[in-house]
């Protein structure tokens, strides 16, 4: 089957050029080819500009266990409507995601069910380094220091050295600092309205536990990479930090401040906590410099039910991937960045970080991920239309200019007018390692 796509203004590594891309086998085959080429399908991409997929690198998916809130068929649907072509998922679903058995067990879950791309973290408890350095089908190690349930957290300092000390794949990290955390709550008497979140999880929870990681990965030579950074401490700290090290913003930390709690509550409730207006800044001004490399968006879906509970009972997490890419293309719209810097932060950079095999780029030879978007179009962002299971974004109601009107995957239209087209195309994700 070969798909030829023309017109379309395509983002290369170095440029942005109007020329024709072929598609067969699942790969990019050709770029740059007559109007006149060959091929089964025919697209006029005239008007649009295609891109890079998306690659989401930390997203909670809930399947084994909590597949009242989601699971993998209809995040990747999401995940194809907001032209996310790959993702990478965190370890702790029910069970965890904790061993080399565990983590084929959710690959083979994955196969025929996903319409995007795949992969899966393993997780680190203070018990198993020696599941950690034999796994192989995987991105890296998440480690959760601070934040978590089960035997997931990992926050002795003797269990941190082995971890860095004696495994190799690259590491992340959920850094809130945990005993900061609970003298914050006994400070406050626990908690009792929703902006008491932001007071607990503070910046100092969070500064503390990214300069504990990053000394670890420092000493030990590890490359490290800091998720969700939600402070304009942590973006100054990471400005002087070495090559090791790479960190990322998410959407609820760029765009919702500690002013929302009072018009969204607790469907803003994150962990880490959303900070102050300033932080955003920092957080944005991060990704602007450089200082940041990476946007995900810790897509974490609760049903509106468990949401709605009273703080602190409310449970921590948002549904994203569906909106993301286009609140990203509204700013470009705004004229706050570039699309490059768009494609940049959420593709080619996550694709680089973890090593993903010919994906991230446009190039000839490399996987045929891909998405089309409309820069002028407008829309309102609506709980009725999201694909997600849990049915709600804390987007609803918000126009934005600039959204994916079609996505490919491996070549294959996924998500066209509207509609998801086509299901169990996604495969799983191979990793270069040298």
């Amino acid at each position: 089957m070969k798909t030829l796509i023309r017109h379309a203004q395509v983002v290369l590594p170095e440029s942005t050029e109007r020329i024709n891309v072929l598609i067969e086998s699942g790969r990019i085959a050709a770029l740059d080819v007559p109007d006149g080429a060959a091929a089964d399908e025919v697209i006029d991409a005239s008007g649009l500009h295609l891109i890079p997929g998306v690659v989401d690198d930390q997203v909670h998916f809930r399947e084994p266990g909590l597949t009242h809130k989601e699971d993998l068929l209809t995040a990747t649907r999401a995940c194809a409507r907001g032209g996310v072509t790959s993702f990478l998922e965190m370890p702790n679903t029910k069970p965890t995601t904790t061993s080399v058995s565990a983590l084929e067990s959710k690959l083979a879950l994955a196969a025929g069910r996903c319409v995007v791309n795949y992969g899966f973290y393993i997780g680190a408890t203070p018990e198993n380094v020696a599941e950690l350095a034999r796994a192989t089908r995987t991105p890296g190690i998440k480690i959760f220091i601070g934040s978590s349930t089960g035997d997931l957290l990992v926050d002795e300092q003797s269990a941190l050295e082995r971890i860095f000390a004696e495994t190799t794949l690259p590491i992340c990290a959920h850094c809130e600092d945990e005993s900061t955390v609970r003298a914050n709550a006994a400070r406050i008497g626990g908690g009792s309205k929703i902006s008491d979140h932001s007071r607990i999880r503070d910046n100092a929870a969070a500064l503390i536990a990214t300069k504990r990681a990053v000394d670890l990965a420092e000493r030990h030579r590890h490359r490290f990479h800091v998720l969700h950074v939600s402070t304009a401490e942590e973006v100054q700290f990471l400005r002087g930090t070495s090559d090791l090290i790479t960190a990322e913003a998410c959407p609820h930390h760029l765009f919702f401040t500690v002013d929302d709690y009072e018009r969204l509550g607790s469907l803003i409730q994150m962990n880490p906590s959303i900070k102050s207006r300033a932080d955003a800044a920092a957080v944005w001004q991060g990704l602007l410099d450089g200082t940041l490399e990476v946007i995900a968006t810790d897509h974490a879906p609760h049903t509106l039910e468990e949401k709605r509970q009273p703080y602190p009972k409310s449970p921590s997490g948002l549904p994203a991937v569906e909106n993301s890419l286009a609140l990203m293309l509204n700013q470009v719209s705004l004229g706050l960045c570039s699309l490059r810097q768009v494609v940049s932060w959420m593709c080619e950079a996550p694709a680089r970080v973890w090593n993903l095999h010919q994906k991230g780029a446009i190039r000839e030879g490399w996987d045929a991920d891909l998405v089309l978007v409309d820069l002028h179009r407008t829309a309102v962002v609506r709980n009725a239309d999201q694909l997600t299971k849990c049915g709600w974004t804390p987007w609803d109601g918000v126009s934005l200019t600039g959204w994916p009107v079609r996505t490919f995957v491996h070549g294959r239209t996924v998500y066209c007018d509207g509609r998801v087209v086509a299901e169990g195309t996604g495969r799983e994700i191979l990793y270069d390692r040298g």
